[in-house]
């Protein structure tokens, strides 16, 4: 299995850092966000890893150079000349994965010690389109799974927007907040049914309804959105966790 980590975002959350560097080198004790992570997937067995670039791109294709793509052969998705969201940046970096069955997907920005191994079994069991980490927690959007785990929907928890619009009620359905964690199959990865500037999740809940879109519930691991300049802090208490 192959991985893209996304850190092409401006990463506006984490300013002043980001006014000057990408968030993906954003500094946790003697590493960054970057480092971390693909040392991680290193650790789990993948080694061919796409980043997508964007904001300060020169910083991050420097960096990887510079440590030998910490261990990893690291591919460069480049995305300077316009940001495509996280559906659209994983479709312009499709022909990188070069015909893999499945890729797991990262937000660079999300520390998390989920085991990937477990979660490749999940997808591998169902031989699903798309496996999404998701986690029973405080959140202000939520996915919508049937019992069966397949995705059916998602919500506003602050509007009350559904979608798809036409959802009706929700009560039969288990919401679950989305870790930021995926694995996608070429099925679905090379024929994203979208163009331009979109999301993940919009993929997800166009095509939920003609392949399977499962969840994998890892409530209780350790998961943290490093999107703040507080929550750098709160990493590098825990980094020994999520290493």
């Amino acid at each position: 299995m192959k991985a893209m980590l996304l850190s092409a975002g401006l990463g506006t959350r984490l300013r002043p850092f980001t006014d000057c560097h990408p968030k993906a080198l954003a500094p946790i004790g003697d590493r960054t966000l970057l480092e971390i992570n693909i040392r991680k997937l290193v650790h789990a067995g993948i080694r061919d890893i796409v980043v997508n670039v964007h904001h300060f791109a020169g910083q991050i294709i420097e960096a990887v150079r510079q440590h030998n793509g910490f261990g990893a052969n690291v591919l460069i998705s480049d995305e300077t000349a316009v940001v495509l969201e996280t559906g659209g940046g994983v479709q312009k970096a499709a022909p990188l994965f070069d015909n893999e069955e499945d890729i797991l997907v990262c937000n660079v920005d999300i520390l998390s010690n989920i085991d990937i191994n477990a979660l490749y079994a999940c997808h591998r069991q169902y031989q699903a389109a798309a496996t999404l980490a998701v986690q029973h927690r405080s959140t202000s959007r939520n996915l919508l799974f049937d019992r069966d785990g397949n995705l059916k929907g998602w919500q506003n928890n602050v509007t009350g927007e559904v979608r798809p619009a036409d959802l009706g009620s929700t009560g039969h359905l288990v919401p679950f907040a989305f870790s930021g964690i995926q694995i996608l199959n070429r099925k679905l990865y090379q024929d994203i049914p979208l163009q331009g500037k979109f999301s993940l999740i919009d993929v997800y809940l166009y095509c939920m309804n003609s392949h399977i879109i499962k969840g994998f519930d890892h409530t209780g691991d350790v998961l943290l959105d490093v999107g703040k300049p507080e929550a750098l802090e709160k990493a590098r208490a825990i980094l020994d966790e999520i290493s």
